[in-house]
């Protein structure tokens, strides 16, 4: 069986002391093929070199992370534009819009994110949407700069079926991960409405890893719960899961 995590952090500091063993232990799991998220100009480096050492498998993102938004913000946007100008990338990303921490940088981060939407459909890539507390207003900017060309996921989607409804009419996919194996984390109200063609598979690792790891470090290994769960909800194989969302995340993603 072959999964895709549509978005990993897999190059931070969390697994800095067994990286190579992480990947080892996805691969054993059926996870072959991770796609990472940037978060800013101080994780290209580690993000790079992963993706130098498993290029089969690992694939980078270039983006700018909304909460890694600050009021000079340009100078980490004009680095992105510049990678993204210079070697091929799977995606923009992640970018989007994040209120659950500060909302006094709500005009920088939409500002951030309407550049980023724009650089996505320059280099016609798709967009990786972070969506914190924030999924209306992430959505107004992705409305607003929709011309037809857009495409991306909304990340770690855990919204209403009616915020589902609206992501998907904008023509985006949306990302499950491990919040869809939590007892209140929704997923069992959405997710049934939901066509398999607007899935993808995620871990978000090292953050928000699914039962029975909650509250532990999350790792791409970790995919084939949530790939259970969905599964289950959809009341389809965990097979047929597992291909479409794998080929999904290659048809957006380009892979």
């Amino acid at each position: 069986m072959h999964i895709t995590d549509s978005h990993a952090h897999l190059y931070s500091e969390q697994f800095k002391p067994d990286r190579l063993d992480a990947l080892r232990r996805a691969q054993e799991a059926g996870v072959r093929t991770i796609v990472m998220p940037n978060v800013d100009h101080s994780t290209i480096d580690a993000m790079l070199e992963l993706e130098a050492q498993a290029p089969e498998t690992c694939f980078a993102m270039m983006g700018l992370h909304p909460c890694s938004v600050t009021r000079s913000f340009e100078q980490d946007l004009y680095e992105v534009e510049t990678w993204l100008g210079r070697r091929p990338f799977a995606a923009v990303g992640e970018a989007g819009l994040d209120l659950y921490w500060d909302k006094t940088l709500l005009p920088q981060q939409q500002e951030a994110l309407r550049i980023q939407l724009q650089m996505a459909k320059q280099h016609q890539l798709p967009i990786v949407l972070h969506t914190r507390e924030a999924f209306a207003e992430t959505a107004d900017l992705v409305e607003a700069a929709q011309d037809g060309s857009l495409r991306g996921v909304f990340h770690c989607f855990s919204g209403t079926p009616e915020e589902a409804e609206r992501a998907i009419k904008l023509g985006f996919m949306l990302g499950i991960g491990g919040v869809a194996t939590f007892k209140n984390g929704g997923a069992d109200k959405v997710l049934p409405g939901i066509g398999l063609e607007h899935l993808l598979l995620e871990t978000d690792c090292p953050y928000l890893a699914p039962v029975p790891h909650r509250g532990k470090r999350n790792e791409p290994a970790y995919l084939p719960l949530i790939l259970r769960r969905v599964a289950e909800l959809l009341g389809k194989d965990v097979e047929e899961v597992a291909e479409a969302t794998t080929r999904n995340a290659a048809a957006l993603f380009n892979l």
